[in-house]
């Protein structure tokens, strides 16, 4: 995987074969890179093989990975350089575990998820120097499997080492995403990107599953508007109790972003729809657990994460 202390990886291994997963991996599969689409559910990585990951709207092309397994545990037979993590992120432990059983070193886990704190969560697992965090810009829906909807994407895409000795693997991670036409930057601010990203989640993927409307449903409403504002200021200053920089054009910023984003159904509404599991714990209960640290009130972040709650799955 290293040779003389240069990391140029050349197999990855995408976990998840939901939206985000098939578009890192068809984009690294047209790249020219060797690329293992895993997900645990077969039908959703079959068609990844034949005819091809499909993109459509603000990204065209179709292309078939490498490879496909049904199991983290597979992903040891032929150990890849890179994996990337496109699965919700409660799953982290779990799949850091099965991680766990093949890790060596030189090899490198990417955390390519919506959600705060999700690499600190591998961390706990694999330690500090295998681990990235990325933030990534564009939006996505799964049509039907294999087959993956864009109804934007805002390059560039941003990642980042947690251990400063693998500054040049991250470089190198970054470099093969942008020859792959992901047009991906190093950065040393990841942690300010990840809040950034989080508090628009927070405040449209929450607002958006409990309304059942879509982001341009919401931001246009006059009375729902309200709610989406109160969030964006208290997401802002539990953030800013925390020391955490999210740059004084931020609010301003974040109304123009939200304000764009069109009629797209954010995850974790698709998520209320077909009765599964949110992320919301890493969304809004991130704001809740980090407003609790300093001693603050979010009783909006609280009220959505448990309406949140109330409309998940029992099981």
């Amino acid at each position: 995987m290293e040779e003389k202390g240069e990391f140029r990886p050349q197999s990855f291994a995408v976990v998840g074969a939901g939206p985000v997963g098939c578009i890192v991996a068809a984009f690294l599969a047209r790249g020219g890179y060797e690329v293992t689409l895993c997900d645990v559910i077969p039908e959703l990585v079959e068609p990844a093989l034949n005819p091809g990951i499909i993109l459509k709207g603000a990204e065209e092309l179709q292309q078939p990975v490498s490879r496909i397994c049904t199991s983290v545990d597979d992903l040891g037979d032929r150990i890849p350089d890179v994996i990337f993590l496109t699965v919700k992120a409660y799953a982290i432990p779990l799949i850091a575990s099965a991680i766990e059983g093949f890790y060596k070193e030189g090899m490198y886990v990417v955390s390519w998820q919506n959600g705060i704190d999700t690499e600190f969560e591998l961390a706990k697992v694999l330690g500090r120097k295998p681990v990235m965090r990325a933030v990534v810009n564009y939006g996505c829906g799964l049509e039907k499997p294999g087959h993956v909807w864009l109804p934007f994407h805002h390059p560039p895409h941003f990642i980042q080492e947690l251990d400063p000795e693998s500054e040049q693997a991250a470089v190198a991670v970054a470099e093969a995403l942008t020859r792959s036409g992901l047009p991906t930057h190093h950065t040393q601010e990841i942690i300010s990107m990840v809040w950034r990203k989080g508090i628009l989640n927070a405040c449209m993927n929450a607002v958006c599953a409990v309304t059942g409307m879509t982001m341009a449903q919401a931001m246009n409403d006059p009375i729902v508007f309200q709610i989406i504002d109160a969030l964006v200021k208290e997401c802002v200053q539990v953030a800013r109790a925390n020391e955490i920089t999210l740059g004084w054009q931020f609010y301003p910023y974040c109304m123009e972003y939200m304000g764009k984003a069109g009629n797209h159904k954010p995850s974790m509404l698709v998520d209320i729809e077909n009765k599964r599991r949110t992320e919301i714990d890493y969304i809004n209960g991130k704001f809740v657990e980090y407003g609790r640290q300093v001693r603050m009130e979010t009783p909006y972040n609280t009220t959505l994460m448990a309406l949140v709650k109330a409309l998940e799955p029992k099981y």
